[in-house]
């Protein structure tokens, strides 16, 4: 395991291409963090389970090692298959990683503003991040587009032409060097341009 300084995710889960996704997610949504990823609870162990912020772990192995996992509740987040939390345990944040894309970001993000609103116990982000890189027009293109908005809709409300709102678009995507809505929502999301809870 490398130190780079930057604060550390685990995520601990067996399922190989569950895990390549939220690795990939977890990314995108938290820039400054580093992210490892385990295939059971001993290879976590074996590297330092204190290194690390926060621990995504599937619901059977926090069941398996409930000692550790309850002694470290805080930093744990379970994941599960479903939204209902009468299958959820108990005294644990839980994550329901069945759902579409744009909600389990959704998710990720409220996890986030929820226990560092504000960026709180979290250092700043890299200047390179911070920038801003896009025009004011393209910063209310960007958050209408994340907030639902398809480009007529877009266009109407800030009177400018369709082919302008398209144009603005695909400079953003361009810009930012991202390809799909749920990446241009967290890049939103994490610069304050839209506020969680409008998309």
């Amino acid at each position: 395991m490398i130190n780079d300084g930057r604060p550390r995710l685990a995520i601990v889960d067996p399922n190989t291409l569950a895990t390549i996704g939220l690795n990939q997610l977890l990314q995108n949504v938290m820039p400054i963090m580093t992210v490892d990823t385990f295939g059971s609870f001993a290879e976590l162990e074996a590297n330092g389970p204190d290194n690390y912020y926060h621990f995504f772990v599937a619901m059977n192995l926090v069941l398996e090692n409930r000692s550790f996992f309850l002694e470290h509740r805080r930093k744990t987040i379970v994941l599960t298959m479903s939204n209902d939390p009468s299958t959820q345990l108990k005294d644990f944040h839980s994550l329901c990683i069945n759902v579409p894309e744009n909600i389990l970001v959704r998710s990720l993000l409220m996890l986030g503003h929820q226990a560092h609103a504000g960026g709180k116990n979290l250092p700043p982000l890299p200047r390179a991040l911070r920038a801003q890189v896009l025009t004011d027009r393209e910063i209310e293109v960007l958050a209408l587009i994340v907030q639902g908005y398809i480009n007529k809709e877009i266009a109407d409300q800030l009177n400018i032409g369709l082919t302008t709102v398209i144009t603005h678009r695909k400079n953003i995507m361009e810009k930012l060097g991202m390809k799909s809505v749920s990446a241009l929502t967290i890049y939103a999301v994490m610069h304050g341009y839209v506020d969680i809870n409008k998309i």
